[in-house]
Protein backbone atom coordinates (compact mmCIF):
# COMPACT_ATOMS: atom_id res chain seq x y z
CA UNK A 1 0.00 0.00 0.00
CA UNK A 2 1.36 3.08 -1.06
CA UNK A 3 2.85 5.58 1.93
CA UNK A 4 1.44 9.29 2.50
CA UNK A 5 2.47 11.56 -0.35
CA UNK A 6 6.08 12.71 -0.27
CA UNK A 7 8.25 15.12 -2.85
CA UNK A 8 11.80 14.63 -4.69
CA UNK A 9 13.94 17.75 -5.60
CA UNK A 10 15.91 16.21 -8.22
CA UNK A 11 19.49 17.94 -8.81
CA UNK A 12 20.26 15.85 -11.66
CA UNK A 13 23.76 18.07 -12.06
CA UNK A 14 24.37 18.17 -8.38
CA UNK A 15 25.69 21.71 -7.52
CA UNK A 16 27.44 22.79 -10.74
CA UNK A 17 26.45 26.53 -11.64
CA UNK A 18 27.59 28.75 -14.72
CA UNK A 19 26.98 31.36 -11.68
CA UNK A 20 29.07 32.42 -8.40
CA UNK A 21 26.23 34.09 -6.64
CA UNK A 22 28.09 35.54 -3.26
CA UNK A 23 25.88 33.76 -1.06
CA UNK A 24 24.72 30.18 -2.56
CA UNK A 25 24.86 27.25 0.22
CA UNK A 26 25.01 24.56 -2.23
CA UNK A 27 27.89 25.15 -4.70
CA UNK A 28 30.15 23.74 -1.37
CA UNK A 29 28.23 20.43 -1.91
CA UNK A 30 31.30 19.62 -4.33
CA UNK A 31 33.03 18.96 -1.48
CA UNK A 32 31.10 15.68 -0.55
CA UNK A 33 31.82 14.07 -4.27
CA UNK A 34 35.78 15.06 -4.65
CA UNK A 35 36.58 12.65 -6.97
CA UNK A 36 33.74 13.50 -9.63
CA UNK A 37 34.62 14.92 -12.99
CA UNK A 38 30.94 14.19 -14.76
CA UNK A 39 28.10 15.47 -12.86
CA UNK A 40 25.69 14.12 -15.41
CA UNK A 41 23.10 12.09 -13.15
CA UNK A 42 23.96 8.74 -15.20
CA UNK A 43 21.07 7.46 -17.94
CA UNK A 44 20.55 4.17 -15.23
CA UNK A 45 19.89 6.64 -12.21
CA UNK A 46 17.78 8.91 -14.62
CA UNK A 47 15.69 5.91 -15.01
CA UNK A 48 15.40 4.53 -11.84
CA UNK A 49 14.41 7.53 -10.21
CA UNK A 50 11.27 8.30 -12.86
CA UNK A 51 10.24 4.78 -12.34
CA UNK A 52 10.66 4.51 -8.81
CA UNK A 53 9.22 8.31 -8.13
CA UNK A 54 6.06 7.43 -10.15
CA UNK A 55 5.29 4.10 -8.64
CA UNK A 56 5.73 6.03 -5.16
CA UNK A 57 3.40 8.66 -5.41
CA UNK A 58 -0.13 7.36 -4.46
CA UNK A 59 -2.15 10.46 -6.47
CA UNK A 60 -3.40 10.42 -9.91
CA UNK A 61 -0.95 12.94 -10.46
CA UNK A 62 3.06 13.23 -10.01
CA UNK A 63 4.93 16.24 -9.88
CA UNK A 64 8.92 16.27 -10.87
CA UNK A 65 10.86 19.43 -10.01
CA UNK A 66 14.43 20.04 -11.08
CA UNK A 67 16.75 22.30 -9.42
CA UNK A 68 20.86 22.31 -9.36
CA UNK A 69 23.00 24.04 -9.48
CA UNK A 70 22.13 24.96 -12.82
CA UNK A 71 19.71 22.35 -14.45
CA UNK A 72 20.17 23.60 -18.23
CA UNK A 73 23.82 23.17 -17.83
CA UNK A 74 22.59 19.63 -19.03
CA UNK A 75 21.09 20.39 -22.23
CA UNK A 76 18.05 19.77 -23.89
CA UNK A 77 18.75 16.21 -24.84
CA UNK A 78 19.11 15.50 -21.55
CA UNK A 79 15.27 16.83 -20.38
CA UNK A 80 13.88 15.52 -23.77
CA UNK A 81 14.74 11.79 -21.98
CA UNK A 82 13.39 12.73 -18.93
CA UNK A 83 9.84 13.33 -20.35
CA UNK A 84 10.55 10.15 -22.35
CA UNK A 85 11.13 8.11 -19.74
CA UNK A 86 8.04 10.14 -17.59
CA UNK A 87 5.80 9.17 -20.32
CA UNK A 88 7.05 5.57 -20.90
CA UNK A 89 6.07 4.70 -16.60
CA UNK A 90 3.25 7.12 -16.60
CA UNK A 91 0.81 4.02 -16.23
CA UNK A 92 -2.19 6.75 -16.79
CA UNK A 93 -0.85 9.63 -14.14
CA UNK A 94 -0.58 12.96 -14.81
CA UNK A 95 2.99 13.91 -14.92
CA UNK A 96 3.91 17.67 -13.86
CA UNK A 97 7.37 19.13 -14.21
CA UNK A 98 8.65 22.66 -12.40
CA UNK A 99 12.03 24.16 -13.21
CA UNK A 100 14.23 26.15 -11.14
CA UNK A 101 17.14 28.08 -13.49
CA UNK A 102 18.85 31.34 -13.12
CA UNK A 103 17.68 31.94 -16.28
CA UNK A 104 21.10 33.05 -18.12
CA UNK A 105 21.27 30.30 -20.71
CA UNK A 106 17.66 29.88 -22.13
CA UNK A 107 16.81 30.50 -25.88
CA UNK A 108 14.72 29.87 -28.31
CA UNK A 109 14.71 26.04 -28.08
CA UNK A 110 14.56 26.13 -24.74
CA UNK A 111 11.52 28.15 -24.50
CA UNK A 112 9.42 25.75 -27.53
CA UNK A 113 10.57 22.74 -25.48
CA UNK A 114 9.31 23.77 -22.07
CA UNK A 115 6.19 25.28 -23.63
CA UNK A 116 5.51 22.65 -25.33
CA UNK A 117 5.83 20.37 -22.43
CA UNK A 118 4.17 22.52 -20.01
CA UNK A 119 7.32 23.06 -17.63
CA UNK A 120 6.50 25.40 -14.97
CA UNK A 121 9.74 27.84 -14.56
CA UNK A 122 10.86 29.12 -11.67
CA UNK A 123 13.20 32.21 -12.50
CA UNK A 124 15.52 33.32 -10.27
CA UNK A 125 15.79 36.84 -9.67
CA UNK A 126 16.73 39.09 -6.67
CA UNK A 127 15.26 42.51 -7.71
CA UNK A 128 15.93 45.47 -10.00
CA UNK A 129 19.83 45.53 -11.65
CA UNK A 130 21.49 47.28 -8.67
CA UNK A 131 19.70 44.97 -6.19
CA UNK A 132 20.43 42.06 -8.58
CA UNK A 133 23.73 42.02 -9.41
CA UNK A 134 24.88 42.56 -5.90
CA UNK A 135 25.70 38.46 -5.30
CA UNK A 136 24.22 37.33 -8.22
CA UNK A 137 27.36 37.09 -10.47
CA UNK A 138 28.78 34.76 -12.41
CA UNK A 139 31.78 32.96 -12.09
CA UNK A 140 34.34 35.76 -12.94
CA UNK A 141 32.37 38.34 -10.94
CA UNK A 142 30.15 40.07 -13.45
CA UNK A 143 26.81 40.77 -13.26
CA UNK A 144 23.93 38.61 -14.61
CA UNK A 145 21.07 40.71 -14.38
CA UNK A 146 20.94 41.55 -18.48
CA UNK A 147 21.19 37.86 -19.41
CA UNK A 148 18.32 37.13 -16.98
CA UNK A 149 16.26 39.42 -18.31
CA UNK A 150 17.08 38.04 -21.69
CA UNK A 151 16.33 34.81 -20.50
CA UNK A 152 13.14 35.93 -19.44
CA UNK A 153 12.29 37.42 -22.79
CA UNK A 154 12.26 33.71 -24.29
CA UNK A 155 10.02 32.52 -21.26
CA UNK A 156 7.32 35.61 -22.15
CA UNK A 157 8.08 34.93 -26.19
CA UNK A 158 6.97 31.16 -25.81
CA UNK A 159 4.40 32.13 -23.27
CA UNK A 160 5.95 29.64 -21.03
CA UNK A 161 4.48 29.87 -17.28
CA UNK A 162 6.52 30.99 -14.39
CA UNK A 163 7.09 32.39 -11.02
CA UNK A 164 9.95 34.21 -9.42
CA UNK A 165 12.22 32.77 -6.54
CA UNK A 166 14.03 36.10 -4.80
CA UNK A 167 16.45 35.57 -2.15
CA UNK A 168 16.05 37.47 0.80
CA UNK A 169 19.50 38.74 1.71
CA UNK A 170 20.92 41.06 4.08
CA UNK A 171 21.58 43.77 1.14
CA UNK A 172 18.35 43.53 -0.82
CA UNK A 173 16.37 43.22 2.73
CA UNK A 174 16.37 47.35 2.81
CA UNK A 175 14.41 47.35 -0.55
CA UNK A 176 11.37 45.28 -0.14
CA UNK A 177 9.04 47.78 -2.12
CA UNK A 178 11.79 48.22 -4.92
CA UNK A 179 12.06 44.59 -5.09
CA UNK A 180 8.16 44.11 -5.23
CA UNK A 181 7.33 46.87 -7.97
CA UNK A 182 10.21 45.58 -9.88
CA UNK A 183 8.81 41.74 -9.61
CA UNK A 184 5.29 43.13 -10.73
CA UNK A 185 6.73 45.11 -13.33
CA UNK A 186 8.53 42.43 -15.06
CA UNK A 187 5.48 40.26 -15.32
CA UNK A 188 5.72 37.66 -12.32
CA UNK A 189 2.49 36.97 -10.78
CA UNK A 190 3.55 34.34 -8.57
CA UNK A 191 6.55 35.35 -5.79
CA UNK A 192 8.50 33.48 -3.40
CA UNK A 193 10.98 35.11 -1.16
CA UNK A 194 13.40 33.28 0.49
CA UNK A 195 15.17 34.28 3.41
CA UNK A 196 19.30 33.38 3.10
CA UNK A 197 20.20 32.31 6.56
CA UNK A 198 24.22 30.77 7.02
CA UNK A 199 26.71 29.70 9.60
CA UNK A 200 30.29 29.32 8.38
CA UNK A 201 33.55 28.41 10.04
CA UNK A 202 36.92 29.43 9.53
CA UNK A 203 38.10 25.96 9.53
CA UNK A 204 36.43 23.56 6.94
CA UNK A 205 35.01 20.36 8.19
CA UNK A 206 36.31 16.89 7.38
CA UNK A 207 33.71 16.54 4.33
CA UNK A 208 35.71 20.10 3.19
CA UNK A 209 31.84 22.48 3.84
CA UNK A 210 32.42 25.37 5.79
CA UNK A 211 28.59 25.85 5.47
CA UNK A 212 27.22 24.34 8.73
CA UNK A 213 24.16 22.44 9.61
CA UNK A 214 21.86 23.74 12.90
CA UNK A 215 24.02 22.27 15.47
CA UNK A 216 25.80 23.82 18.46
CA UNK A 217 29.43 24.38 16.73
CA UNK A 218 32.08 26.53 18.54
CA UNK A 219 33.29 29.47 15.98
CA UNK A 220 30.57 29.33 13.73
CA UNK A 221 28.77 32.97 12.77
CA UNK A 222 26.54 33.66 10.76
CA UNK A 223 27.15 35.17 7.24
CA UNK A 224 27.50 38.86 6.76
CA UNK A 225 25.43 37.85 3.64
CA UNK A 226 22.23 36.51 5.50
CA UNK A 227 19.02 38.75 6.43
CA UNK A 228 18.88 40.02 9.64
CA UNK A 229 15.87 38.31 11.53
CA UNK A 230 13.42 41.73 12.14
CA UNK A 231 14.64 43.27 8.86
CA UNK A 232 13.30 40.20 7.01
CA UNK A 233 10.15 40.51 8.88
CA UNK A 234 9.73 44.31 7.78
CA UNK A 235 11.09 43.38 4.40
CA UNK A 236 8.04 41.09 4.40
CA UNK A 237 5.56 43.07 6.34
CA UNK A 238 6.31 46.52 3.66
CA UNK A 239 5.20 43.99 0.74
CA UNK A 240 2.24 42.70 2.86
CA UNK A 241 1.01 46.55 3.57
CA UNK A 242 1.59 47.30 -0.76
CA UNK A 243 -0.02 43.61 -1.57
CA UNK A 244 -3.20 43.73 0.95
CA UNK A 245 -4.38 47.68 -0.60
CA UNK A 246 -4.00 46.91 -4.24
CA UNK A 247 -3.25 43.56 -5.32
CA UNK A 248 -5.23 40.73 -3.65
CA UNK A 249 -6.19 38.05 -6.02
CA UNK A 250 -4.11 39.45 -9.37
CA UNK A 251 -0.61 38.65 -7.52
CA UNK A 252 0.58 36.01 -5.26
CA UNK A 253 2.88 36.14 -2.67
CA UNK A 254 3.76 32.57 -1.22
CA UNK A 255 4.31 33.39 2.51
CA UNK A 256 1.06 35.62 2.07
CA UNK A 257 -0.86 32.35 0.79
CA UNK A 258 0.90 30.06 3.54
CA UNK A 259 -0.34 32.38 6.66
CA UNK A 260 -3.72 32.54 4.77
CA UNK A 261 -4.48 29.28 4.65
CA UNK A 262 -2.68 28.95 8.82
CA UNK A 263 -5.69 32.06 9.57
CA UNK A 264 -8.22 29.50 8.77
CA UNK A 265 -7.17 26.48 10.54
CA UNK A 266 -5.72 24.81 7.27
CA UNK A 267 -2.17 23.02 6.27
CA UNK A 268 -0.66 25.78 4.18
CA UNK A 269 1.12 23.07 2.27
CA UNK A 270 4.77 24.76 2.41
CA UNK A 271 6.83 22.48 4.50
CA UNK A 272 9.12 24.69 6.58
CA UNK A 273 5.86 26.29 8.16
CA UNK A 274 4.12 22.34 8.94
CA UNK A 275 3.83 21.02 12.19
CA UNK A 276 6.75 18.61 11.55
CA UNK A 277 8.46 17.92 8.25
CA UNK A 278 10.43 15.47 6.16
CA UNK A 279 8.22 14.92 2.91
CA UNK A 280 10.61 17.04 0.92
CA UNK A 281 13.55 15.13 0.25
CA UNK A 282 16.89 15.75 -2.29
CA UNK A 283 18.52 13.61 -4.50
CA UNK A 284 21.60 13.95 -5.53
CA UNK A 285 23.09 13.40 -9.12
CA UNK A 286 24.52 10.23 -7.85
CA UNK A 287 21.36 8.58 -6.62
CA UNK A 288 22.04 9.69 -3.28
CA UNK A 289 18.78 10.65 -1.16
CA UNK A 290 19.16 13.43 1.38
CA UNK A 291 16.49 14.36 4.06
CA UNK A 292 16.31 17.84 3.12
CA UNK A 293 17.61 20.43 0.54
CA UNK A 294 19.01 21.86 3.55
CA UNK A 295 20.57 18.98 5.10
CA UNK A 296 22.64 17.84 2.15
CA UNK A 297 25.07 16.47 4.99
CA UNK A 298 26.38 12.82 5.33
CA UNK A 299 24.73 12.35 8.63
CA UNK A 300 21.02 12.85 6.72
CA UNK A 301 21.88 10.70 3.85
CA UNK A 302 19.51 8.18 3.68
CA UNK A 303 20.54 5.50 0.81
CA UNK A 304 20.88 5.19 -3.08
CA UNK A 305 17.92 5.17 -5.24
CA UNK A 306 20.30 1.98 -7.20
CA UNK A 307 19.83 -0.26 -3.82
CA UNK A 308 17.37 0.86 -1.44
CA UNK A 309 13.78 1.91 -2.96
CA UNK A 310 12.77 5.34 -2.54
CA UNK A 311 9.50 4.45 -0.82
CA UNK A 312 11.53 2.32 1.43
CA UNK A 313 14.19 5.63 2.21
CA UNK A 314 11.09 8.10 2.45
CA UNK A 315 9.24 6.27 5.16
CA UNK A 316 12.53 4.88 6.87
CA UNK A 317 12.86 5.18 10.57
CA UNK A 318 15.68 7.66 10.23
CA UNK A 319 13.35 9.97 7.99
CA UNK A 320 10.40 9.76 10.09
CA UNK A 321 12.57 10.91 13.34
CA UNK A 322 14.21 13.70 11.19
CA UNK A 323 10.72 15.25 10.45
CA UNK A 324 9.34 14.89 13.89
CA UNK A 325 12.21 16.30 15.57
CA UNK A 326 11.15 19.81 14.16
CA UNK A 327 7.89 19.70 16.56
CA UNK A 328 9.78 17.60 19.59
CA UNK A 329 12.50 19.94 19.47
CA UNK A 330 10.65 23.11 20.05
CA UNK A 331 11.62 25.28 22.92
CA UNK A 332 9.22 26.36 25.36
CA UNK A 333 9.16 29.55 24.05
CA UNK A 334 8.31 28.73 21.23
CA UNK A 335 5.27 26.00 22.20
CA UNK A 336 3.82 28.86 24.46
CA UNK A 337 4.12 31.79 21.74
CA UNK A 338 0.83 33.27 19.96
CA UNK A 339 1.91 32.66 16.71
CA UNK A 340 2.97 29.15 16.85
CA UNK A 341 0.01 28.45 14.65
CA UNK A 342 1.08 29.92 11.77
CA UNK A 343 5.49 29.47 12.06
CA UNK A 344 5.83 25.94 14.09
CA UNK A 345 9.49 26.79 14.57
CA UNK A 346 9.80 27.52 10.86
CA UNK A 347 12.83 25.41 8.85
CA UNK A 348 15.19 23.16 11.33
CA UNK A 349 17.69 25.15 9.54
CA UNK A 350 17.60 28.00 11.20
CA UNK A 351 17.30 26.94 14.57
CA UNK A 352 20.67 27.34 16.28
CA UNK A 353 20.12 30.25 19.08
CA UNK A 354 19.06 29.56 22.62
CA UNK A 355 15.85 30.83 24.13
CA UNK A 356 16.26 33.78 26.62
CA UNK A 357 15.41 30.44 29.14
CA UNK A 358 18.65 29.02 27.58
CA UNK A 359 16.79 26.23 26.14
CA UNK A 360 18.70 25.41 22.64
CA UNK A 361 16.99 25.16 19.11
CA UNK A 362 15.37 29.18 19.00
CA UNK A 363 15.32 30.08 15.37
CA UNK A 364 17.53 32.79 14.38
CA UNK A 365 14.16 34.51 11.97
CA UNK A 366 11.87 34.01 15.71
CA UNK A 367 12.22 37.61 15.95
CA UNK A 368 11.42 38.54 12.20
CA UNK A 369 8.42 36.07 12.26
CA UNK A 370 6.79 37.62 15.23
CA UNK A 371 6.45 40.65 13.75
CA UNK A 372 5.58 39.70 10.29
CA UNK A 373 2.80 37.66 11.76
CA UNK A 374 1.48 39.98 14.53
CA UNK A 375 1.52 42.49 11.61
CA UNK A 376 -0.74 41.25 9.41
CA UNK A 377 -3.08 39.34 12.10
CA UNK A 378 -5.94 41.52 11.50
CA UNK A 379 -5.87 41.57 8.21
CA UNK A 380 -5.92 37.56 7.89
CA UNK A 381 -8.78 37.41 10.17
CA UNK A 382 -10.72 39.53 8.08
CA UNK A 383 -9.90 37.82 4.67
CA UNK A 384 -10.38 34.50 6.62
CA UNK A 385 -13.45 35.62 7.65
CA UNK A 386 -14.31 36.29 4.29
CA UNK A 387 -13.33 32.64 2.57
CA UNK A 388 -15.48 30.89 5.21
CA UNK A 389 -18.64 32.98 4.50
CA UNK A 390 -18.09 32.36 0.57
CA UNK A 391 -16.80 35.96 -0.74
CA UNK A 392 -13.40 36.80 -2.07
CA UNK A 393 -10.74 37.92 0.33
CA UNK A 394 -9.79 40.36 -2.24
CA UNK A 395 -13.15 42.63 -0.53
CA UNK A 396 -10.30 43.55 2.12
CA UNK A 397 -9.00 45.78 -0.49
CA UNK A 398 -12.39 47.77 -0.60
CA UNK A 399 -12.50 47.71 3.10
CA UNK A 400 -8.83 49.39 3.69
CA UNK A 401 -9.98 51.66 1.21
CA UNK A 402 -13.09 52.87 2.27
CA UNK A 403 -11.31 52.92 6.13
CA UNK A 404 -8.57 54.82 4.90
CA UNK A 405 -11.05 57.28 3.18
CA UNK A 406 -12.64 57.38 6.72
CA UNK A 407 -9.02 58.63 8.58
CA UNK A 408 -7.73 60.82 5.78
CA UNK A 409 -7.47 64.17 7.05
CA UNK A 410 -9.49 67.01 5.85
CA UNK A 411 -8.68 68.94 3.06
CA UNK A 412 -7.43 72.55 3.53
CA UNK A 413 -10.14 74.86 3.28
CA UNK A 414 -10.31 77.59 1.08
CA UNK A 415 -9.95 81.16 2.86
CA UNK A 416 -13.93 81.84 2.64
CA UNK A 417 -14.66 77.85 3.69
CA UNK A 418 -15.90 77.63 7.03
CA UNK A 419 -12.87 76.63 9.39
CA UNK A 420 -12.05 72.68 9.47
CA UNK A 421 -11.60 73.23 13.80
CA UNK A 422 -15.16 73.95 13.78
CA UNK A 423 -15.88 77.72 15.31
CA UNK A 424 -18.34 78.62 12.88
CA UNK A 425 -16.13 81.16 11.27
CA UNK A 426 -14.33 81.40 7.81
CA UNK A 427 -11.35 80.71 7.67
CA UNK A 428 -9.89 83.84 7.25
CA UNK A 429 -10.38 85.06 10.18
CA UNK A 430 -9.87 81.84 12.13
CA UNK A 431 -6.83 79.62 11.94
CA UNK A 432 -5.58 81.31 8.77
CA UNK A 433 -5.17 84.15 10.85
CA UNK A 434 -1.44 84.01 12.44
Amino acid sequence: MPQAPFHIMAKPIGPICNLGCKYCFYLEKENLYPNTTKWEMPPDVLREFIQQYIQSQPGDTVSFAWQGGEPTLLGLDFFRNVVDLQSRYANGKTIQNAFQTNGTLLDDDWGDFLKKHDFLVGLSIDGPRQVHDFHRVNKGGSPTFDKVMSGLSFLKKHDVAFNTLTTVTRHNSEYPLEVYQFLKEIGSRFMQFIPVVERATKTPHVNGLTLLEPSPASGAKVTEWSVESRKYGVFLAKIFDEWVRHDVGQYYVQHFDVALASWMGLDGGLCVFGKTCGTALVLEHTGDLYSCDHFVYPDHKLGNIMTVPIEKMASSAQQQTFGNNKSDTLPRVCIDCSVKFACHGECPKHRFLKSPSGETGLNYLCAGYKYFFNHIDRHMQFMADELQAGRPPANIMRMLANQDQRCAPAPIPRRNDPCSCGSGKKAKKCCFTS
